[in-house]
């Protein structure tokens, strides 16, 4: 077989699935679909300190560790949430999309608490394997500990939002 017919034998089958194998709600074809694209939910207001939790969460320079999309994913789960895997900063505004009480708030940052505990454990027993990246992992390790005080704050100046109130005159 010729390298060539190889080649052009791949180049007609990725026409035909951008053509034919994907489809929108109406059956009509789509090119090019971007599993983290999102819909319109992802667009929908979020409370204020959704914005700085993302930004100091998602960035291990600034955290200490990285949460991957599955870490979030499994904290949803123990909140008993569903939650779809798409970017990691989509997946941490679903999932404080709603907030309205502390105690929701709580849980969901015991949780990643939870992962973080475990990032410093490893980080932990690798500084220790490994004594001249100690001073890399101690700094990592106060990184987090900084996180989850964070979290703390978010807690204490979290107001609650009670679904029967009328809402704020203008």
């Amino acid at each position: 077989m010729n390298p060539h017919d190889l080649d052009d034998l791949k180049a007609e089958f990725d026409k035909f699935v951008r053509e034919k194998c994907t489809i929108d709600e109406n059956g009509n074809p789509v090119e090019n679909t971007d599993p983290d694209a999102g819909d319109p939910v992802d667009d929908e207001p979020v409370p204020a300190f959704v914005d700085e939790l993302e930004n100091k969460l998602l960035a291990p320079s600034l955290s200490g560790v990285y949460l991957s999309r599955i870490d979030i994913k499994r904290v949803a789960q123990a909140l008993d949430e569903s939650l779809p895997i798409k970017e990691r900063k989509k997946m941490i505004k679903a999932l404080f999309r709603h907030t309205t009480t502390k105690q929701y708030l709580r849980d969901a940052f015991d949780e990643i608490n939870k992962h973080i505990d475990g990032r410093i454990l490893m980080y932990r027993d690798m500084a220790e394997a490994f004594p001249a990246t100690k001073p890399i992992f101690d700094e990592h390790i106060a990184k987090a500990e900084k996180t989850k005080k964070m979290f703390d704050q978010i807690v204490d100046d979290f107001e609650e939002i009670d679904p029967t109130e009328e809402p704020m005159p203008i």
